[in-house]
């Protein structure tokens, strides 16, 4: 049986929810777990009067089916207000259902400016409204689903509906919008035109039709589009007496009636009319960009005439850039909590396997070497590029235009694999190079107190240069060009055509390395790798050639990203070893083209001595053996233990008086895990105690309670949960 959809923990809202298809959304939402904002002005189909009953009726019938609602009678008008009940009485917003609406049938000739502006601002500003009042909340919590009601009127118009019709269409246009800004938040949109019984249709459809229109038949499409586990985002969807279907756009093949060097003139387009309007064979644009590529493309190949576009996006300028505001403002601190999982996925993303024996300390979390590859520094500082720039003054720049230059890393130690990192970023300079500018980003990464790596990113914005800026900067931690000599070592790495969909699971969600149509809106044929992909694929190489992978030293690394690879080349990495300074350039080996310049590693004289408690270099703890042995039971009956548990439990394990381990048992969400590390979920209840003390107690050698009463065994939290770990501890033998 199919696991049900459900929405427990979610907080949804939904306009016009007094009746109709609002109070089926409500209700079935409600009804699968979900917190329900019920939205209802109370007015009539024309928009006047105003009464609390209708959202009251529904509240009332969700919480006598054991549901948990909250009426809202603001008007979509005043969206902040209707937002701000979510956020009174739950705390957050999860889903905004845009269903409110209002009728004022008028033929063309007969609409008043009142008739007009009524329907534009219920139907298409007070969506508007609703839905800004929750942007920056789904934002902040990079996750969001939204959902804008169009109607078949406004598809394909129906007489009487000029007012309607308009304001409904330019609903799918808002929602396409926010589809592709919200994309890379986690925030989806999608249109319905659903044709259902009720105050709106019962004017325009006949009874007969009306009674096998249910709204029950709309609302199982609103919860799927909702659902955390749905990937569709820009979709249209009629549906309707059970039936659904997907709408997209159509175009003809059309035809070029310029020609080179000739006057175009009506007669001409009169003349291929027919070709003009012919659907066979008809294209599908996916997007605006998508559409003009296809047409520059015709006019390259088709007719000879040049654009000198077609092999990049048009550039239009928008941005503006003020120095003096921008240099020296810092970005919001970024927090970056991980485990051992993302250092273990990072090392996969830039081609470590298990092929190499030398690759396991990088792999697996059991290792007695376990460690973090150096490049694994820039993960924690990439969220100040990837959502820092847009808080700050004197940067009006088109982020779609921002291009990833140089990259400079510097460890100051071994990263610990895992912990809480705190990232701050501050911009260095700004450079006017006249077709674009470059912003010297510094990022430093704090563990505790404690200065670990240094990062300065190096963009460059295309077309917002010519803002009288300098064009050299001190601060910028300069390429080097290697010795003119043979290098000294030479390593081929071939990347996987899945390298750039791993690599994005490190946190660079840029559709351009795994979307082919977004790809093609850059210029490129297909989807191509990060460039700190190829940069972490050169570092491991040096570090495998000159430092028989000892992470310890490492100290920095800096390259010049000049061509892109795609997933499935070659990276050959060309080495030049001068002191403890590896000169190195990377390139394609199946076109030989650079892809890496001007780039260097430079290596540490000595080893770093890691503390008795740094997380960052594992020392044997005999507890080790025991979590690893409860992490295969909790794989094997995972989820049995999470229905009879539902807790969370942390361990703080010490050496010498020091924390050596954090493990957390989480037998609350999902199938059940261990992992080292802080809780990713509030723990319950927390344990801290000696290795040894750990030992004692597992055997049976020592009392927990007498542990807990001497002091040995701390315990925060819940401790009647601490019952219910008898059923992970049970039977150490196998332990």
């Amino acid at each position: 049986m199919a696991v049900p959809l459900r929405f427990d923990g979610k907080v949804v809202l939904v306009t016009g929810a007094g009746g109709g298809l609002g109070r089926a959304y409500a209700l079935l939402f409600a009804e699968r777990g979900a917190s329900v904002v019920v939205n209802d002005l109370g007015g009539d189909i024309k928009g006047e009067g105003k009464c609390s009953s209708a959202a009251d009726r529904v509240v009332e019938e969700i919480r006598a089916k054991g549901g948990n609602a909250v009426a809202s009678y603001d008007s979509v008008e005043e969206g902040e207000k209707v937002v701000q009940t979510a956020l009174d009485t739950y705390g957050k917003i999860d889903i905004v259902v845009n269903n409110a609406g209002i009728l004022r049938d008028r033929s063309f000739a007969r609409i008043s400016d009142l008739d007009w502006d009524l329907i534009q601002r219920v139907h298409l500003r007070g969506s508007f409204k609703v839905t800004r009042a929750a942007w920056n909340y789904m934002k902040n919590q990079k996750y969001g689903r939204i959902i804008m009601t169009t109607s078949v009127s406004g598809i394909y118009g129906n007489f009487g509906q000029a007012n309607y019709s308009a304001a409904k269409l330019g609903l799918l246009g808002l929602a396409n919008t926010l589809a592709i800004e919200g994309q890379k938040y986690n925030i989806q949109c999608n249109t319905i035109a659903p044709t259902a019984g009720s105050r709106l249709t019962q004017t325009v459809l006949p009874q007969d039709l009306l009674d096998i229109l249910k709204p029950e038949f709309v609302a199982p499409l609103v919860l799927w589009l909702c659902h955390e586990s749905c990937k569709e985002n820009g979709g249209l969807f009629e549906v309707g007496a059970g039936w659904i279907g997907k709408l997209r756009w159509e175009r003809t093949q059309g035809v070029t009636v310029r020609q080179k060097n000739q006057q175009m003139t009506p007669e001409a387009v009169r003349d291929n009319w027919k070709q003009i309007c012919d659907f066979d064979n008809a294209l599908k644009p996916k997007s605006g960009q998508d559409a003009l590529n296809e047409l520059l493309n015709k006019l390259d190949t088709k007719e000879g005439i040049s654009t000198n576009l077609t092999s990049s996006p048009v550039q239009t300028s928008t941005s503006s850039i003020s120095p003096v505001e921008a240099i020296g403002k810092k970005m919001p601190l970024k927090v970056y909590t991980y485990n051992n999982f993302q250092p273990i996925l990072y090392a996969l993303g830039v081609g470590m396997t298990t092929k190499d024996p030398d690759h396991l300390k990088f792999l697996y979390e059991g290792n007695e070497e376990f460690c973090c590859l150096p490049t694994f520094g820039i993960i924690p500082a990439q969220g100040s590029v990837t959502d820092g720039f847009e808080s700050l003054p004197g940067l009006n720049i088109d982020f779609t235009k921002m291009l990833h230059g140089e990259q400079y890393l510097e460890l100051y130690k071994p990263l610990p694999t895992s912990g809480t990192l705190k990232s701050e970023g501050t911009i260095a300079d700004i450079l006017d190079k006249g077709s674009g500018a470059v912003i010297i980003l510094d990022v430093h990464t704090y563990n505790g107190g404690d200065l670990i790596c240094y990062n300065q990113f190096s963009t460059f914005v295309v077309g917002a240069g010519g803002f009288g800026g300098k064009r050299r900067s001190d601060k910028v931690k300069v390429i080097v060009q290697p010795p003119n000599r043979p290098p000294d070592a030479v390593i081929s790495d071939a990347t996987s055509i899945n390298q750039a969909a791993l690599y994005r699971l490190n946190g660079d969600w840029n559709p351009l390395h795994i979307d082919p149509t977004f790809a093609s809106f850059g210029g490129f044929r297909k989807p191509i790798l990060h460039g700190l992909c190829s940069m972490g694929f050169a570092a491991r190489h040096v570090l495998k050639q000159f430092a028989n992978n000892d992470v310890t030293k490492f100290k920095a690394i800096k390259v010049r990203f000049a061509k892109p690879v795609f997933p499935g080349q070659t990276i050959e990495t060309e080495m030049w070893k001068e002191g403890n300074r590896i000169h190195l350039q990377s390139k394609v080996k199946e076109n030989n083209e650079f892809v890496l310049t001007g780039a260097y590693v430079d290596l540490q004289d000595t080893v770093y001595k890691p503390r008795a408690n740094d997380t960052g270099m594992r020392a044997e703890l005999q507890s080790d053996v025991v979590f690893a042995e409860i992490s295969r039971r909790i794989k094997d009956v995972g989820r049995e233990m999470v229905k009879k548990v539902n807790a969370v439990f942390q361990w703080d394990i010490t050496k010498d008086g020091k924390t050596a381990r954090q493990w957390t048992i989480d037998l609350k969400n999902g199938s059940g895990e261990l992992y080292q590390g802080v809780a990713r979920h509030q723990a319950d209840t927390t344990f801290k105690l000696s290795d040894e003390d750990f030992m004692e107690v597992i055997s049976g050698k020592l009392n927990p309670q007498k542990a807990f009463f001497s002091g040995k065994l701390n315990i925060k939290g819940n401790i009647m949960h601490s019952q219910k770990l008898e059923m992970i501890l049970k039977d150490y033998a196998k332990l």
